[in-house]
């Protein structure tokens, strides 16, 4: 059963890391978010790409909430020397998949063939692809102005009101042919349950996204979402907070409300059960599970109920 999942951020990758689990090997694809992708020290860096890479990989730090675990410092605490910003961390290892992705990129490979090399050498059985090869940066409006993502979400850890969000580089941008041919081959579709304004808004905003969403839903290959809203908050990250300030309800609702017309299936928690009926009248049929994803277990249970919701089980 080939399944596709699209992800960004935590949410994203811990679900990714469920479905891995519960799968056959190699059955599960990942189209990642890359507007939250920005260049530090010279080096192209893919907060989301790599949080996935390290959570499938075995890697992931849980207790700090990103990066290898296990890191250390030593580059960073040498640049901090040096004069650099240091308010954007990188460990050493992290350091390391920036500077063998670089080498590949400097080479002329495409962004994709450069991040599926490194993904070959972890060993990982999934497959993770870029939205797209061309540069996306997401940006931020505040009141002071507009800000590079990372900037609001790392330096101003995401203290200011957003007022605005747009995606650099979009409208030249177009899924890869190794996207929309998982897309065309995909017997099931997973909306994560990561931020639905900038982890999986700008996938959703790339040029001819939604057409080969639609297009498999036509064939019958299902699409379902995962909130990330749980009782009217977020479990981690802003995307409460963004959405209630860009005047959306931050609520398993106002989550179904952006994905309407995209899915066939909405998965919701329990504690917003009281939902279901609403949501259903949006379109989608919705179902009420735990959606917790606190370990390997967690993240398993999940995984086979979203599978589930869709008829797909395993």
């Amino acid at each position: 059963m080939r399944v596709v999942i699209l992800a960004g951020g935590t949410g994203g990758a811990k679900l990714a890391e469920g479905l891995q689990a519960v799968l056959p090997q190699g059955d599960l694809t990942v189209v990642v978010n890359t507007g939250d992708d920005t260049e530090r020290h010279g080096l192209l860096v893919m907060p989301d790409h790599d949080a996935i890479l390290y959570m499938l990989s075995g890697r992931f730090d849980f207790e700090r909430g990103w990066g290898v675990a296990g890191e250390s410092w030593t580059v960073m605490e040498a640049l901090a020397e040096y004069g650099e910003e240091a308010w954007f961390r990188l460990g050493d290892h992290d350091f390391a998949t920036h500077i063998a992705r670089h080498a590949r990129l400097a080479g002329g490979t495409r962004l994709t063939t450069a991040v599926r090399g490194l993904q070959a050498a972890t060993g990982i059985p999934s497959v993770i692809l870029p939205m797209t090869d061309t540069p996306v940066r997401t940006e931020i409006r505040i009141d002071e102005g507009w800000l590079d993502f990372q900037d609001y979400f790392v330096r101003r850890r995401q203290v200011p009101d957003v007022r605005e969000v747009r995606f650099a580089g979009i409208d030249v941008a177009r899924p890869t042919g190794d996207v929309l041919e998982v897309l065309v081959s995909a017997d099931a579709i997973v909306i994560g349950p990561s931020n639905p304004i900038v982890s999986v808004g700008p996938i959703l905003a790339v040029p001819g996204m939604r057409e080969a969403l639609a297009a498999a839903r036509l064939r019958g290959a299902p699409v379902a979402a995962v909130s990330p809203i749980i009782g009217g908050k977020a479990l981690k990250g802003p995307a409460g907070r963004m959405l209630t300030s860009l005047g959306m309800e931050s609520s398993a609702l106002g989550v179904a409300r952006r994905y309407a017309d995209l899915i066939d299936v909405m998965v919701i928690d329990r504690v917003d059960e009281a939902l279901v009926p609403v949501i259903e009248a949006l379109g989608p049929r919705t179902v009420a599970t735990d959606t917790i994803m606190a370990d390997d277990a967690g993240r398993a249970r999940v995984a086979r109920s979203v599978l589930e919701s869709m008829g797909r089980p395993v």
